[in-house]
């Protein structure tokens, strides 16, 4: 009777965040788990020696310690929630399924840089791309802000909106939010440089074992998602497996692959970080410009894909209550 509720919650909590998103003053769980991180690494750079063996101690109790926060209690509360009531639980899940899912708040921090691109207004394209992006903005021109919110949008496909359905529909959300709190040490920690290559590379390595098949298996929604809403299927398919190991994360080019094939562009290439150039292969046939309008059809990928992913949901929780 629990999964049945559970079932119940996880497409509540997408509807959820479909129609409500992530209001700026809405307290939210990944603003907290973010606020952890930054407390214990300052904490634990005080203690760990300052030595690779002990940056990447400090960076593995880092882990240990944000993912049992941030896992264990919400276990503990929905346990005791479904056991004094199903109702109870269901509400309580809902709010965390939500609190996991990142849909509308992907579309519409992405299409504020498409409608200052339409108004013709760089500068508020590159502010609101810097908003999403880690990359430095202030020297790319139009067609390198829309490339750079559509890579946004189709990596986030995966890490925002599949990988955490793909955790939920396994193990409720509890699995959900353990997929978020790895989602944002890697964001805020995983990065290959001089203050993180050994403090962040347990929370990058864990990034990509729990990335792994949600990544592909969202590559695929997205080929399916390009035949259902009008796009090159067979381009997107094409692609994905020519170009989807050209990124330096294992599991990010998947779905940037898949987007650039189904839309017809050419994605990533060059880019500069803190100053930095960094070459990277590009993604993708450089058949046409990009366009704003591409930063809307990537979006309607991603809410297709969405979409299948929580009918996929829906399917394997049937299957395994009618097992159980």
């Amino acid at each position: 009777m629990i999964l049945f509720y559970s079932t119940a919650a996880m497409i509540a909590g997408f509807l959820l965040d479909l129609i409500i998103g992530d209001p700026q003053r809405f307290p939210h769980i990944v603003r907290l788990i973010g606020l952890t991180i930054s407390t214990l690494e300052t904490l634990l750079r005080r203690i760990v020696p300052k030595t690779p063996r002990g940056e990447i101690s400090g960076g593995a109790i880092l882990a240990i310690v944000v993912i049992a926060l941030f896992t264990v209690p919400v276990f503990t509360a929905l346990f005791f929630a479904y056991r004094y009531s199903p109702w109870l639980g269901f509400a309580l899940e809902t709010l965390f399924v939500y609190q996991c899912l990142a849909v509308k708040s992907l579309r519409v921090e992405s299409m504020k840089v498409y409608r200052s691109l339409k108004q013709g207004d760089i500068a508020d394209a590159r502010k609101n791309l810097a908003m999403i992006v880690g990359r430095d903005t202030e020297i790319l021109d139009a067609q390198g802000v829309t490339r750079a919110a559509i890579e946004t949008v189709a990596e986030s496909t995966a890490d925002g909106v599949i990988s955490p359905m793909f955790y939920i529909m396994l193990g409720g959300a509890p699995l959900g939010m353990l997929l978020k709190a790895v989602n944002t040490m890697d964001s805020m920690v995983g990065y290959k440089n001089k203050r993180y290559l050994h403090f962040g590379r347990t929370g990058a390595r864990l990034d990509d074992v729990f990335g792994y098949l949600p990544a592909r298996l969202a590559a695929w929604l997205m080929i399916v998602s390009a035949k259902l809403t009008g796009f090159n299927a067979r381009g997107a398919a094409r692609i994905w497996r020519r170009d989807c190991k050209n990124h330096a994360s294992p599991n990010s080019g998947h779905t940037e692959a898949a987007c650039a094939g189904a839309l017809d562009i050419r994605l990533a290439g060059p880019a500069v970080y803190a100053g930095e150039r960094r070459e990277k292969p590009y993604i993708g046939d450089d058949t046409r410009q990009t366009v704003p309008e591409d930063i809307r059809n990537a979006n309607k990928l991603m809410v297709a894909a969405a979409a299948l992913m929580l009918v996929l949901a829906i399917i394997v929780r049937g299957v395994i209550y009618a097992i159980l």
